[in-house]
C-alpha cells in the first residue's frame, strides 16, 4: 500500500466497472485502489451495461454516478464514452494514468494488454470484503439466487445429436457455486441458469436431481425452439458434484455417472484457474464453419473419458493433458472457437498450465487452465455439494 506523502508526487489511478448496486465490497476496493494515488472512476453507460450482461442495470448511469461522486476516496467519477470491455478507452487515454487497477475477476487480456502499450502498471486486486463484513458481489445483492453454474470440463459439443451420431462420447460437467458474477454469453451455461430462476426462483426445489434436470432442459427449449441447447447445462446446473453423461445420437444422455465425494471435488477445485476473456460478442457464430466427423468425435470421446479417468484417480498432469486433447478435438470440428487473442493468451500460460480449454463455445468467457502451482490473477471455483 503507497500513497505519497508529496501530492506533486501523487500518481493517477484508474478503475473501471459498471458498480450496479454499489455495496460494500466496491467501497472495500475504492479505498483498496485509492491507497495507490488519486483514484478516477470509469463507470459503464446502462448501454454498456446491457451489451456486456444482457440485461439493464438496476439503478441507472446517473444514480451510480451520483452514488460514487458520494464515496470520499473518490477523486473523480464519469460515464465512459466508449463500449464493450475497453469502454473507458477514451477516457484512459485523456487521464494518462499511472496505474490501472481491477479485481481478480475484472482482469481481462485486452486490459493487461492497454496497459502495457501505454506503460501503465496493472494492478489486480483480491477481493477482501472490510474486516468484520460479508463477502459481498452485485450478482448476490441483485438475485438472492444460490441457483449454480456450471464448467463443461470436457466433451462439450457431443450433447449435440448432430455430433454424437458419428461417434457416440460423454460431457463432463461440474456444478459450481455463485460465488462470482460469471458473465453472461461467457459458457457458463447463464442463459439456462436464467431459465431456472424463471421457473423455481432463488433455489433449486428438492427432488430427484436427474428427473427436476431433464424438467429444466424442456423448460429452456420449449416445442418450436430452433437452436437446442445442449441437456449438459441442464444437467450441469441441477446435479451437485461431477456428472459423466453419455450421449449416443440423442438430446438426453442414455446414462449419467457421478462423483460425489469431496475428495474428487476438491482435487478439481484445487487444479483449476479461470482467466476472464470477456463475454462472446453477439454476432459470434461458432457454426460458421464447422469439420465434424466421426475421427473427430471419436478423438473428443476417448479424450473425455481419459479426463473422466484421470479425476478419479487425481492425477493433475493427466487431467490437463486430457483436457487439453478434448479441446483440441473440438476445435478439430469448430475452428471458430479459436482466434488470435486466445492463441496468444495460451501462449503466456503454456510453460505454466499443465492443461487448457475454453468455457463453452468459445468467442469469449473464460481460458479455463489446469495447473498444479498457483496462477496469479487468475479465479477460482467452489464446486457445489450433494447437501447444498
Amino acid at each position: 500500500m503507497r500513497n505519497s506523502g508529496d501530492a506533486n508526487m501523487t500518481k493517477k489511478v484508474l478503475v473501471s466497472g459498471c458498480f450496479d448496486l454499489l455495496h460494500s465490497g466496491h467501497i472495500a476496493f475504492f479505498q483498496e485502489a485509492a491507497t495507490y494515488g488519486d483514484l478516477y472512476v470509469a463507470l459503464g453507460s446502462d448501454k454498456t451495461v446491457f451489451d456486456l450482461k444482457g440485461k439493464v442495470p438496476v439503478n441507472d448511469e446517473n444514480e451510480r454516478l451520483f452514488m460514487i461522486q458520494s464515496v470520499k476516496c473518490v477523486k473523480e467519477v464519469f460515464i465512459s464514452r466508449g463500449s464493450g470491455i475497453l469502454d473507458f478507452l477514451a477516457e484512459f487515454q485523456a487521464i494518462q494514468p499511472d496505474i490501472f487497477i481491477v479485481n481478480e475477476d475484472g482482469s481481462t487480456p485486452d486490459k493487461q494488454q492497454l496497459c502495457q502499450e501505454y506503460g501503465v502498471e496493472y494492478l489486480v486486486l483480491q477481493r477482501e470484503p472490510h474486516e468484520g463484513l460479508t463477502p459481498r458481489s452485485t450478482t448476490a445483492l441483485r438475485t438472492v439466487h444460490q441457483i449454480p453454474f456450471r464448467i463443461d470440463l470436457a466433451g462439450g459439443w457431443l450433447d449435440q445429436p448432430w455430433v454424437s451420431k458419428y461417434h457416440p462420447g460423454s460431457v463432463i460437467t461440474i456444478s459450481i457455486e455463485p460465488t462470482l458474477q460469471f458473465n453472461d454469453r461467457s459458457g457458463m451455461a447463464s442463459s439456462t441458469r436464467q431459465a431456472a430462476i424463471d421457473m423455481w426462483g432463488p433455489r433449486l426445489p428438492a427432488g430427484n436431481h436427474e428427473k427436476l434436470a431433464k424438467i429444466l432442459f424442456c423448460y429452456d427449449n420449449p416445442p418450436g425452439t430452433t437452436i437446442i441447447s445442449g441437456s449438459q447445462d441442464a444437467i450441469g446446473i441441477v446435479i451437485p458434484g461431477l456428472a459423466k453423461s453419455y450421449y449416443e445420437g440423442e438430446y438426453w444422455p442414455t446414462k449419467i455417472d457421478r462423483l460425489r465425494d469431496d475428495l474428487f471435488l476438491q482435487f478439481v477445485e484445487n487444479s483449476l484457474y479461470l482467466v476472464t476473456l470477456g463475454p462472446r460478442h453477439a454476432d459470434f457464430d461458432v457454426l460458421a464453419d464447422t469439420y465434424i466427423d466421426r475421427r473427430s468425435a471419436k478423438a473428443l470421446a476417448e479424450a473425455t473419458d481419459a479426463c473422466w479417468q484421470s479425476i478419479k484417480t487425481q492425477d493433475v498432469v493427466a487431467f490437463g493433458r486430457s483436457m487439453r486433447a478434448a479441446f483440441e478435438a473440438q476445435i478439430a470440428m469448430f475452428p471458430a472457437m479459436m482466434n488470435d487473442a486466445v492463441a496468444h493468451l495460451i501462449e503466456q500460460y503454456r510453460d505454466v498450465a499443465l492443461g487448457w480449454k475454453l468455457s463453452g463455445a468459445g468467442g469469449g468467457g473464460y481460458l479455463i487452465l489446469v495447473s498444479d502451482k498457483p496462477i496469479e490473477n487468475a479465479v477460482r471455483i467452489i464446486a457445489r455439494r450433494e447437501n447444498d
